[in-house]
């Protein structure tokens, strides 16, 4: 078993920034992917941003050239540095972490922005 938590929410004015954090625990070998992800009430979870253990990542268009992810393979942590946020942006973002064919969630961390 994998847990995840995740830390970093909060309350920003459009154009801030933000950076979450997400550490994984447990049974932590052979992790591959490490992903951030968001919903908003009444919609799906949506892929945010995701990176592979060499580091290779990938955004949603909707966050190309704002947000960056990074990962720490040594600690089992991946970050996601959020730039120049707008309202559209606000949701729970949840990280999650792909070991040996399936996914662990954390429990999410509330992102607003106001404008």
């Amino acid at each position: 078993q994998v847990q995840v938590v995740e830390s970093g929410g909060g309350l920003v004015q459009a154009g801030g920034s933000l950076r979450l954090s997400c550490a994984a625990s447990g049974a932590t070998s052979s992790i591959a992917f490490m992903a951030w992800h968001r919903q908003t009430p009444g919609k799906p979870r949506e892929l945010v941003a995701r990176i592979t253990r060499i580091g290779i990542a990938d955004y949603a268009d909707a966050v190309k050239g704002r947000f960056t992810i990074s990962r720490d393979n040594a600690q089992k942590m991946v970050d996601l540095q959020m730039n120049s946020l707008k309202p559209e942006d606000t949701a729970v973002y949840y990280c999650a972490v792909t070991r040996l064919g399936s996914n662990y969630w954390g429990q999410g961390t509330q992102v607003t922005v106001s404008s």
